[in-house]
C-alpha cells in the first residue's frame, strides 16, 4: 500500500498535461456512425494509450464492423479486473448549436453553455460520452505507475467502437479471450458518475436494448408506386408513410405511452431487492426532478410519484426514434413517397430477452394487417443473421465487495449517494455479467459531464464545492481502484 497522498501530489502537479491528454483523445473524431477511416484512427489511438501503460499486450482485434482493442497489465497482484472501454461517440447532427466546433474539445466557461455552477468545463462530442473519463481513468492509472510502480490490481482491458450502434460485434472482440476473462474477479469501470448536485447515482446493472427499422415499401406491400410520384394521384394511391404511421400508432395505447404490443411486459419480474430501492427513491424528492432538469422536461405523463419511478426502472421502454420517407426539405414538394422507415428501439429489464421481444413485434404487426411491414436491424448487410441490433440485461448485488469498494469513496468524502435498480440507460455489460463470465460489477468515480445525446456535451475540469473537477475524478479513481484491492 503506497502513500496515495504521494499519487495526489502527482495529479496535482500534473493536471495540464492530463487536460492535454483529455483533448488528444477527444480531437479523433470516433463516430461509430461515421466514417471507418476514423474509427480505426481511435482504435490505434486507444491501442497507444495502453501501451504507454505499459501493458504487455495491447492488441488491435477485428470483427465485421469497427475494430475493437484488448491490452492485459500484468501487476503480479492478488486481484484482477476487466475494463471495459467504448471509444464510439453519438453523432453531430446540429453543429450550428454548438458553442465551438465539437472536435475542437476545448476548456470554456461554464456560464456560455449555461452551467454558471461550474468554472470551466471541456465541450467536445465525446466529452462525457464517454472518451473524456474514460482518458481521466487512464490519467489516473499513469499517475499510480508512475509512483508506485505499478496498479494495484491485474487489468484486462476491453475496447470497442460500436457501443451506439447496439454493441452487434462486442462478442467478436471478447471471444478470442474468454478464458482468460473468466479469471477476474469483477468488471470495474471507472468514469464521472456525480449529477449537477454533488450526488452519485450507483447503478446495481444495466437495461439491455433491441434497435431495429420497420419499413414500409410499395414493392413488398403490393399497393402505391415503384418510386414517389406526385401528390395529385393521392386520390386514389395508397402512401405507404400513412401505412406506417397506422402500424406505429397500433403498437400503443390510448396514452401514448403504455404499449399495446401483447406480451411485452409478461416476461417482467423485478427482483424483490429492486422494489425496496424503488421505493426509497419514491422518498426522494429531488429523484425525479434531476431527470427533468437535465432534460428540460415539460411534464411527466400524467402519473402518481410511485408509477413513475417505477416504470422508469420496470416499465415497458418501447420508443420511435425517427421516421424517413418522401420530402423534408426546403420548401415544398408534394409527392407520394413510395417507401417510410421508422427506427425503434426497446430497452429491456429482468427476464425480458431480445428473441422473445421481437417475436412478440413480429406477432403483433402480422395480427393487426401489418404483415407486409419489414423488420430488419440497422446496417442489415453487416447483420444479416438477426433483424436487430443490440443486447439483453445484466445485473449486480449491492453486497458484492467491487459496489461496496465505490460505496466506501463515497463515504469517505461525504457524497450523497442514489442506489438505483439498475440503470435507466444501456450498456452491454451482460457480456460479462452474464454466463459464462458472471462477473460482478460496478461503476464508479467522482466528476460530472452532460448532454452526451445533444449539442455542447460537456466534462467539467473545474467544479465547485460539491462537484469533483478533472483532479477530484482522478483522485477517487486511485481510491477507487486501491479499495477494491485490498477488500
Amino acid at each position: 500500500m503506497p502513500d496515495l497522498r504521494a499519487i495526489y501530489d502527482y495529479i496535482d502537479t500534473h493536471q495540464a498535461e492530463h487536460v492535454a491528454k483529455l483533448q488528444e483523445f477527444l480531437r479523433q473524431p470516433s463516430v461509430s456512425a461515421g466514417e471507418a477511416d476514423d474509427m480505426r484512427s481511435c482504435a490505434e489511438l486507444l491501442r497507444s494509450y495502453y501501451a504507454k501503460l505499459g501493458c504487455a499486450e495491447a492488441e488491435i482485434v477485428e470483427t465485421d464492423g469497427h475494430p475493437g482493442v484488448w491490452a492485459f497489465y500484468d501487476a503480479g497482484a492478488e486481484k484482477t479486473i476487466v475494463n471495459y472501454c467504448m471509444y464510439d461517440t453519438m453523432p453531430v447532427e446540429a453543429e450550428d448549436d454548438w458553442v465551438m466546433p465539437p472536435f475542437d474539445a476545448q476548456i470554456v466557461l461554464g456560464s456560455s453553455i449555461g452551467l454558471a455552477n461550474f468554472p470551466r468545463v471541456m465541450v467536445a462530442r465525446g466529452a462525457y460520452n464517454s472518451k473524456g473519463p474514460y482518458r481521466a481513468w487512464l490519467n489516473a492509472l499513469e499517475s499510480i505507475i508512475a509512483v508506485a510502480g505499478k496498479p494495484p490490481v491485474n487489468i484486462m482491458f476491453v475496447a470497442e467502437g460500436e457501443e451506439e450502434l447496439g454493441s452487434p460485434h462486442l462478442k467478436q472482440v471478447i471471444d478470442p479471450y474468454v478464458d482468460r476473462l473468466k479469471q477476474a474477479n469483477a468488471v470495474l469501470d471507472l468514469e464521472a458518475a456525480q449529477n449537477q448536485e454533488g450526488v452519485v447515482n450507483v447503478s446495481l446493472g444495466y437495461k439491455g436494448n433491441v434497435y431495429f427499422e420497420l419499413e414500409c415499401s410499395s414493392e413488398i406491400w403490393g399497393k402505391g408506386a415503384r418510386r414517389d410520384v406526385h401528390a395529385s394521384l393521392r386520390p386514389i394511391l395508397h402512401n405507404p408513410a400513412v401505412h406506417l404511421a397506422q402500424a406505429i400508432a397500433s403498437f400503443f395505447g390510448s396514452d401514448g405511452l403504455t404499449p399495446a404490443i401483447k406480451g411485452l411486459g409478461e416476461d417482467i419480474h423485478p427482483w424483490p431487492a429492486d422494489l425496496d430501492l424503488i421505493r426509497d427513491l419514491v422518498d426522494d424528492r429531488d429523484f425525479l426532478k434531476e431527470f427533468a432538469e437535465e432534460n428540460d422536461v415539460i411534464q411527466w405523463s400524467g402519473l402518481t410519484r410511485e408509477d413513475l419511478t417505477y416504470r422508469l426502472f420496470y416499465g415497458n421502454n418501447l420508443n420511435i426514434n425517427g421516421i424517413t420517407s418522401g420530402y423534408s426539405g426546403p420548401g415544398a414538394k408534394t409527392v407520394i413517397p413510395h417507401k417510410a422507415i421508422c427506427k425503434v428501439n426497446i430497452r429491456l429489464v429482468p427476464d425480458q430477452e431480445p428473441e422473445t421481444v421481437m417475436a412478440q413485434v413480429r406477432d403483433h404487426l402480422n395480427n393487426h394487417g401489418f404483415a407486409d411491414i419489414t423488420i430488419r436491424a440497422p446496417e442489415s448487410g453487416r447483420l444479416a443473421s438477426r433483424n436487430y441490433a443490440g443486447y439483453t440485461w445484466s445485473k449486480t448485488n449491492v453486497n458484492e465487495p467491487v459496489v461496496q469498494a465505490v460505496l466506501e469513496v463515497y463515504r469517505k468524502h461525504n457524497i450523497p449517494v442514489r442506489i438505483r435498480p439498475h440503470s435507466v440507460g444501456s450498456e452491454p455489460k451482460y457480456l460479462f455479467n452474464r454466463p459464462p463470465l458472471s462477473l460482478p460489477m460496478c461503476l464508479g468515480g467522482l466528476g460530472h459531464g452532460g448532454r452526451h445525446h445533444s449539442a455542447n456535451e460537456y466534462f467539467v475540469i473545474e467544479g465547485n464545492e460539491k462537484v469533483g473537477g478533472l483532479v477530484d475524478c482522478e483522485k477517487s479513481h486511485v481510491d477507487i481502484l486501491y479499495n477494491y484491492a485490498q477488500c
